[in-house]
């Protein structure tokens, strides 16, 4: 059985950002990379439901991404944009990686 809790997880941060995006009107950097992040993650994390093999991989690394561009200063406005891309970051790296525990694993069959 499949955790889904991750694809919900990550769809869900992917529309934060999207409404994020428009919550701080004074960094042109930080409505554009909220905005492009926010729909690549939705759109992962929406289809990351019945498939897990890319949409992992891309909301783990945008995650990473997150969390560097937190540090970027053209990209924030004020310290709530750099602590929402932090948290953000480690709950999209948390959920997007974590799709992959168990996959892989044979579970031995007793006879």
């Amino acid at each position: 059985m499949s955790k889904m809790w991750q694809a919900w997880t990550v769809g869900i941060l992917g529309v934060w950002l999207f409404i994020a995006a428009f919550l701080s009107f004074s960094s042109m950097g930080n409505l554009w990379n909220d905005l492009i992040v926010g729909v690549i993650v939705g759109i992962a994390g929406f289809t990351m439901i019945k498939e897990k093999s890319w949409q992992g991989w891309t909301a783990g690394i945008l995650g990473i991404w997150l969390i560097i561009a937190a540090f970027i200063p053209s990209l924030q406005a004020h310290a709530g944009n750099m602590w929402n891309c932090i948290i953000v970051g480690v709950l999209l790296m948390v959920a997007g990686f974590g799709a992959f525990e168990g996959q892989g694993r044979q579970i031995p069959h007793t006879a």
